[in-house]
């Protein structure tokens, strides 16, 4: 593992982490931090494995490399979340993590309370979008403003301006959601499931169709729709095609981060703790590529390229599409077409380790005898083959295949290194 150390000044890379393993993988591809929280209190009630013990051994873990480790307490509670947040924040203060974050008025009351001594981040749920709100925020004792990702370049700037001494946050990669930084009402009206309470359902996501009906026409745009599993319809104006009318591109910021590095950005932050082990490493892996690259103040014809190979790397996963989201000034693009895109590359696999020439491999996606896979690494990628394939009973096979938790053997052309990941065409 390659040790980035948390120097003062440096730039910090924010990855996320949606269990333990997804955190080792974030610090293995570069990450400087890592944000986490249990689904209660975190705004990722589904997808998400973390318990209070899973906590306290990321905290260790993540401690003894020197990376630092950020809980998610930024649901908007009501009275009855109050005994159990403040139960949990007794929990988090024998833990020394490195900051609570928090869009709630009465949580960051009870931060200062139980963790006096932690650093309080404040939320992009609370929607921080000029430096007035910065100010507030900072002058009752919150040290990170995570901005909302309605702020513009320019607004970054002058914000760093006038509010000198707050770190600031910004997201550059990852989900955009339709509502006013994520406080959507959306899945609480069709589906009963509180996106501020962490239980979205992404009504945004699904594929609407017209319907015949009395109201209107589609010509004339009043129309009747719903969605595609038939779980919610309304009528709303749009064109006469089926559409994911809400369905906005994903952020996709590598090639800005040196003007957010100049604008005053503290802390780059990606989203995505439902995303799978495979997609958290390659993008963290390239904004590790482009901050190292700036920071070493390495000729701009070799940063430009190292971007366009990060870019082609992002091209290569699942995703919406890609825009630069609020930050030019611009409205975000939306994808009307489809749900996300079909990547070239499939994610088969996770290397858990090695032992006497084999590697133990857990499988996400089917492997047969004489693929060529490519392994991709915390600094590079290379073209492996199989050679052989061995059950868990150490019984030579044909296949090996994922949906267990069940760990095959494979002898490769080459031994492979614990957490890299296979992917392999189609």
């Amino acid at each position: 593992m390659k040790n980035y150390k948390n120097k003062k000044n440096r730039i910090e890379l924010l990855a996320p982490a949606g269990s333990i393993e997804k955190m080792k993988y974030a610090i293995e591809y570069g990450a400087d931090a890592v944000f986490l929280g249990v689904p209660d209190f975190s705004l990722r009630v589904r997808i998400n494995k973390f318990t209070e013990n899973d906590i306290k051994k990321a905290a260790e873990y993540a401690h003894k490399l020197n990376k630092k480790i950020y809980v998610t307490l930024n649901i908007y509670a009501h009275n009855s979340h109050l005994p159990r947040i403040e139960k949990h924040l007794k929990f988090l203060r024998k833990l020394k993590v490195d900051g609570v974050i928090v869009s709630d008025p009465g949580i960051i009351n009870l931060v200062k309370k139980h963790l006096p001594k932690t650093d309080t981040h404040l939320s992009t749920q609370a929607n921080a979008t000029n430096w007035q709100a910065v100010k507030f925020w900072k002058n009752i004792g919150v040290k990170r403003i995570i901005l909302a990702r309605e702020v513009t370049l320019e607004e970054i700037k002058e914000i760093r301006k006038m509010v000198p001494g707050v770190e600031l946050e910004y997201f550059v990669h990852g989900a955009m959601c339709m509502s006013y930084s994520g406080r959507c009402i959306l899945s609480k009206w069709m589906t009963d499931r509180s996106a501020n309470l962490g239980d979205c359902s992404q009504p945004c996501r699904w594929q609407y169709k017209t319907m015949n009906n009395e109201q209107g026409t589609v010509n004339n745009k009043t129309i009747r729709i719903k969605d595609d599993k038939e779980r919610y319809g309304m009528d709303v104006e749009e064109d006469r095609h089926g559409t994911y009318f809400f369905n906005s591109y994903d952020m996709n910021l590598i090639e800005h981060v040196d003007g957010l590095i100049k604008a005053g950005v503290t802390s780059l932050k990606i989203e995505g703790r439902a995303k799978s082990a495979y997609y958290l490493a390659v993008v963290t892996r390239g904004y590790r590529k482009v901050v190292d690259a700036i920071e070493h103040k390495l000729p701009e014809k070799e940063i430009k390229k190292i971007i366009s190979e990060q870019k082609t790397e992002f091209d290569n996963l699942v995703h919406r599409g890609y825009s630069t989201g609020f930050l030019l000034g611009e409205e975000p693009q939306h994808n009307f077409k489809n749900a996300e895109n079909k990547p070239p590359y499939k994610f088969v696999g996770e290397i858990l380790g090695s032992k006497n020439g084999l590697n133990a491999v857990k499988i996400h996606n089917e492997i047969y005898l004489k693929d060529r896979l490519e392994a991709v690494g915390p600094q590079k990628n290379e073209t492996v083959g199989v050679i052989k394939i061995y059950d868990y009973k150490k019984n030579e096979v044909l296949e090996a295949h994922g949906g267990s938790d069940r760990i095959y053997y494979m002898k490769f052309n080459k031994t492979l290194e614990e957490k890299d990941i296979l992917r392999k065409i189609g």
